[in-house]
């Protein structure tokens, strides 16, 4: 890789010790994917916050970082609401360790704001054609795809690292010619909202790591496109993919595959909800404003019988106070900072129920319970159904 001097003195250690190790990273990076020198990135979003997932060593690894990022940066959801942990039944040693690693964070100039929708709560940090460095899945599927900037979907320690730096390898998804399309996909079936989440389940499963391009009967609305990549981020390891009209022009020889009605419909009938739904939780990706508003028309004079989450931003939360209140008024919570699937309160339910091929994908693995599926209002629905 070509270095600036710049870049040669911070990887020599001549501006300290912290940055050297956040270059030492990006190099290796670099060399092993062939990039030939590093590019300025505008923003970062750094995973790797729950102390669910990174433990001990995570901690103590963050907490030895000095120094102060050279971007605008924020991380991942953490384990728990950072201010009604208690009410999630998160025990006060967790909690004790999840405000270390957010502090550590905060101390390196990075906001806490823990959303996977950091484009929702900060519009300006991803404009189409700016490079980044996130890191969340669904959020490198929505800027790369929604968007249009250009990032690869970062580790936590490399996002990290380019945040220290203002800069990542330029590779993968930074050059042009790897963001082409593999694969057509065909919907044969008029999609309700819910649908997309149905959709990104099935064809991120075949396309795995491919770069899908679909063909809609109408064009999906963003909280509907936020689904979509979502679930194929989860389902597969997709971070890019386009409509028919916008997608550059494929290779010949790309795979086509169709999905029908009666794909979407034998998926949620396998994952149809019962009666051991236990707890219902949305807001996979982050709750938007949008999607609060619907919950809380769903949620009008109506109570819970069911445990009920609703996940979004902490910024999303203050710039909706009554929609927030209209929700928690039928007994159902809505937590910031975190959500169902990075934390260890929902390792204690039986079965939950979501509306998120994300969440579908992900409940059963990290979680360790069972996950059925539904629509908001289905969601609802079960959860103020009397047992």
């Amino acid at each position: 890789m070509h270095l600036s001097r710049e870049e040669e003195e911070a990887y020599q250690g001549e501006r300290g010790e912290s940055l050297r190790r956040a270059m030492e990273i990006l190099l290796a990076l670099g060399d092993i994917y062939g990039a030939d020198r590093l590019i300025p990135v505008a923003s970062v979003q750094v995973a790797g916050v729950s102390f669910k997932t990174i433990g001990e060593a995570g901690l103590e690894w963050i907490s030895d970082l000095k120094g102060k990022v050279e971007v605008p940066s924020v991380l991942n959801p953490a384990g728990m609401d950072l201010s009604r942990w208690r009410e999630m039944g998160i025990d006060e040693e967790f909690a004790k360790k999840q405000i270390e690693i957010v502090d550590a964070y905060r101390r390196l100039g990075i906001s806490p704001d823990c959303t996977c929708t950091p484009y929702q709560i900060r519009p300006d940090s991803a404009r189409r054609g700016d490079h980044l460095a996130w890191s969340e899945s669904s959020a490198v599927s929505f800027a790369n795809s929604v968007i249009g900037a250009k990032t690869n979907r970062e580790g936590g320690p490399s996002a990290l690292a380019a945040a220290l730096a203002g800069k990542t390898p330029r590779y993968g998804y930074h050059l042009e010619e790897n963001r082409v399309s593999t694969h057509k996909i065909s919907v044969d079936a008029d999609l309700e909202a819910s649908d997309y989440g149905i959709l990104g389940y099935i064809v991120g499963k075949e396309v795995g790591e491919g770069v899908p391009r679909f063909s809609f009967r109408r064009r999906p609305k963003v909280d509907e496109l936020k689904a979509l990549g979502a679930a194929m981020a989860a389902s597969g390891s997709v971070a890019l993919y386009y409509f028919e009209k916008d997608a550059p022009k494929a290779p010949k020889g790309s795979e086509e595959i169709s999905v029908t009605a009666k794909d979407l419909r034998g998926v949620r009938e396998e994952n149809a909800p019962d009666d051991d739904v236990d707890i219902v939780a949305m807001g996979c990706p982050h709750s938007s404003p949008r999607e609060l508003e619907e919950l809380a028309r769903l949620l009008g004079g109506k109570k819970v019988e069911r445990e009920l989450w609703i996940c979004t931003a902490r910024g999303i939360a203050e710039r909706c106070p009554k929609l927030v209140e209209k929700i928690e008024s039928s007994g159902a919570k809505v937590f910031c900072d975190t959500c169902m699937v990075v934390s260890p309160a929902s390792d204690r339910y039986k079965k939950m129920m979501v509306n998120s091929g994300k969440a579908l994908a992900y409940v059963p693995g990290l979680c360790k319970i069972e996950a059925a599926y539904g629509s908001a209002e289905e969601c609802v629905m079960t959860a103020t159904r009397r047992r």
